[in-house]
């Protein structure tokens, strides 16, 4: 008996160790995107460099929805050892709090930006400005979407008893498929803010993933890599054509993480990185240490050291630079702002205040 409990427990903490390694692609995928994105509408028709942008966008955007199912798969497994309030509260100290104070340093440095650059000239408005970067900060960017997390967090939790019904997964994917919809006929708002409800269905994806992983698991390693190299391959280019149609249409939001397209592409995504499942590089990353810390980090670094450290060279356009130098441009951004997140994490990881990078 000792043995069985022994042999569980080691089983557990292996599928904890993996799921923190996917999440860390994942984080990577949503860094790269937001080094990708310079805009939708900046490209005259579809030149070889257009239809590049939106493949590497559309590389990146499996994050999102993946964050979400495996934040779900490890929340399904903790309903057996906390109470709801407990594991709610444990959420509020591990992830709101840390969210909270680097929304409140975003915040801090667009002020002092804005008074350096408007107060000589008399331009600054300290309250307007205020009421202006709060709503972008909390609504507008990826911040927005730990709200949104833990809203969903709680919606699950007070339908804890029925967790595992069909019927409750059905409801879920009834409101993100309605959101998925409306990318297309735009019924309403197609902000991922109006999404309040769009993606609970995938953090009760995760917790029937938890629940029935042995008989999941077992599928995959008997399912050949060439299904899920050909699905993954497949969903991209579906992905990709939907958002030149959907460019095409002049839609007000061609690459939201709630397309159809984009929902096959990111589940096949992650069912491709469930198969591959050994990721070597990752471990040095430390990944269930630093993981949240980068998406609470990096976007602040997208927009505030960015700009300063390309200023010098003065560079042209982002839709007027060739394809090499796009791609160069691009490369350079993502690795200055992960690798200047890392070390910032590094660095914090060794002061009293490491709990403000989250866990």
């Amino acid at each position: 008996m000792h043995t069985e409990i022994q042999e569980k427990g080691i089983q557990e903490k292996r599928n904890f160790d993996f799921i923190d390694t996917i999440r860390c692609i994942s984080m990577m995928g949503i860094v790269m995107e937001h080094c990708t994105y310079n805009g939708t509408y900046i490209f005259n028709g579809f030149p070889p460099k257009h239809i590049v942008y939106i493949g590497l966008i559309q590389f990146s955007k499996f994050g999102t929805i993946s964050f979400f199912l495996l934040a779900g798969f490890l929340l399904g497994s903790k309903f057996t050892t906390y109470s709801s309030w407990q594991y709610f509260k444990r959420r509020l100290s591990t992830v709101f709090l840390p969210w909270l104070i680097w929304s409140l340093v975003f915040l801090c440095a667009i002020i002092i930006q804005n008074y350096i650059a408007l107060h000589r000239s008399g331009d600054f408005h300290l309250r307007k400005l205020l009421i202006e970067k709060i709503e972008m900060i909390y609504l507008f960017t990826n911040y927005w979407f730990i709200i949104n997390f833990m809203f969903c967090i709680a919606i699950l939790l007070c339908f804890k008893k029925y967790l595992y019904k069909w019927w409750l997964g059905a409801i879920f994917l009834v409101l993100t498929l309605t959101y998925s919809a409306n990318v297309y006929f735009e019924w309403f708002i197609t902000s991922h803010t109006i999404a309040i409800f769009g993606f609970i269905f995938y953090l009760w994806l995760g917790a029937i993933l938890n629940k029935y992983w042995s008989k999941i698991e077992a599928f995959i390693k008997r399912t050949p890599y060439y299904i899920f190299i050909g699905l993954f391959t497949l969903t991209f280019c579906l992905a990709v054509f939907d958002i030149i149609h959907l460019i095409q249409i002049k839609s007000e939001d061609p690459y939201n993480t709630l397309r159809i397209s984009n929902i096959f592409y990111s589940l096949a995504t992650i069912f491709l990185l469930f198969k591959i499942k050994e990721f070597r590089f990752v471990k040095y990353l430390k990944p269930r240490e630093t993981t949240f810390g980068v998406y609470l980090i990096h976007y602040i670094l997208v927009t505030h050291l960015l700009p300063e450290v390309f200023r010098p060279f003065h560079l042209i356009q982002f839709n007027e630079m060739s394809l090499g130098n796009m791609l160069l441009y691009i490369a350079c951004r993502f690795t200055i702002v992960y690798s200047a997140t890392m070390l910032l994490i590094a660095l914090i990881s060794k002061t009293k205040i490491k709990w403000i990078i989250g866990r």
